[in-house]
């Protein structure tokens, strides 16, 4: 049987997967996992396999994964002003941020708001890197080093930044660098070691497991930031809190899923593309967007000149269609994209579609479907104008 509905809104939330879900149920009776007994070391010993499989994704070593309740906490940790070489103090006085980046980066987290710079970005939405070398050549460093923070890949146009450029432009500046790679895990390689950033940022609901936990991944960690939560021990004295046992046991099953999932996107890249074909075949005037620059292979971001992106989605949904007018992070607001206007874009904004290993044929099929009576609705209402 057909499914009534299609979810093509991956980038919002992936669907759990069933190892997440059993591992998440499998571990909800298990006791607090730093209590020393049979039980608590049944707990740690869960969370310690869950590091290790969250460290496996992107090329780190377990000891350097510090688990939290998602990106925006593990991002509100890193962009601070105070870190910690060893147990020497390091300052830290201003962040540059990329104007296209998720509003959790993009706010400078614990950095006052005028140390906060923008970097831009081209009409494809990729990073200034001339702007970016200018700024920190520009750095006072007499006030406290640099910090960078920029996301791999960009949750509306799944464009993906030239992160060994970013990291070497920033290193050889002796900034510290800090990549936000949530869109990016699961769906191209990433690997911490090879020198491009000092710390990645996951989250667990974007690659199939459960929402409420993700986590700092840092190259080495000699150098930390100051814990945003402090109190007990827990995760080796970077974040204190009972570990949230259940969520971390989902992350770390759907990180051993995508880590196999992303050596071989070849079939997610081809359904990608015949949403795109579909899309240019029903609506020759729609407008793409990133269509210049390396993408991620599940992504989708265009709009259709005459009607607004919330329009669309709303039909869309009502045709049995779930997808995204931009992003999915300003609890259900629809507005204009921060991430278009700073392409150099106006107008009536994006619709995101954005699938996954597990998503059908059928699915896809929805999809067209509904586009044909929307783009025949379109002409429609033009013809009649």
């Amino acid at each position: 049987m057909a499914k009534s509905r299609a979810y093509l809104d991956w980038n919002a939330s992936a669907p759990i997967s069933d190892p997440a879900r059993q591992a998440m149920l499998a571990a909800l009776d298990l006791a607090n996992a730093s209590s020393v007994h049979a039980e608590g070391r049944a707990a740690r010993h869960l969370i310690e396999g869950a590091r290790g499989d969250v460290a496996a994704l992107v090329g780190a070593s377990a000891e350097d994964v510090v688990f939290t309740s998602g990106a925006t906490e593990a991002a509100a940790t890193l962009l601070t002003p105070r870190y910690r070489m060893g147990r020497s103090p390091l300052a830290v006085s201003r962040v540059y941020v990329l104007a296209t980046d998720h509003p959790c980066v993009l706010c400078g987290g614990q950095f006052a708001a005028d140390k906060v710079t923008a970097i831009g970005v081209d009409e494809n939405g990729v990073v200034d890197l001339p702007a970016l070398g200018d700024a920190l050549a520009r750095h006072d460093k007499s006030e406290g080093l640099a910090l960078v923070a920029m996301h791999v890949a960009n949750n509306e146009t799944g464009v993906v930044q030239p992160i060994a450029e970013i990291g070497r432009v920033a290193h050889e500046a002796g900034a510290i660098v800090v990549l936000d790679a949530v869109q990016a895990a699961g769906r191209i390689p990433l690997d911490v070691s090879d020198g491009s950033a000092d710390f990645l940022v996951l989250s667990s609901h974007k690659i199939g497991g459960p929402k409420g936990a993700g986590a700092i991944v840092a190259a080495s960690g000699l150098m930390m930031p100051v814990p945003l939560l402090p109190g007990g021990g827990q995760e080796h004295g970077h974040r204190a809190g009972t570990e949230n046992v259940a969520a971390i046991a989902g992350f770390g099953a759907a990180a051993r899923e995508a880590r196999v999932a992303v050596a071989d996107m070849g079939a997610v890249r081809a359904m990608r593309d015949a949403i795109e074909a579909e899309i240019v075949r029903l609506a020759p005037d729609a407008i793409f967007y990133g269509h210049g620059a390396e993408r991620l292979p599940n992504t989708v971001f265009f709009s259709l000149p005459g009607l607004k992106a919330e329009t669309a989605q709303i039909a869309f949904d009502l045709a049995g269609v779930a997808l995204s007018a931009g992003s999915a992070c300003s609890s259900g607001r629809v507005g204009p994209s921060h991430v278009l206007k700073a392409m150099g874009h106006d107008g009536e904004g994006g619709l995101r579609v954005s699938v996954g290993p597990r998503t059908t044929s059928s699915e896809v099929e929805l999809f067209r479907t509904a586009l044909v009576g929307i783009t025949a609705r379109r002409s429609a209402k033009r013809e009649a104008a």
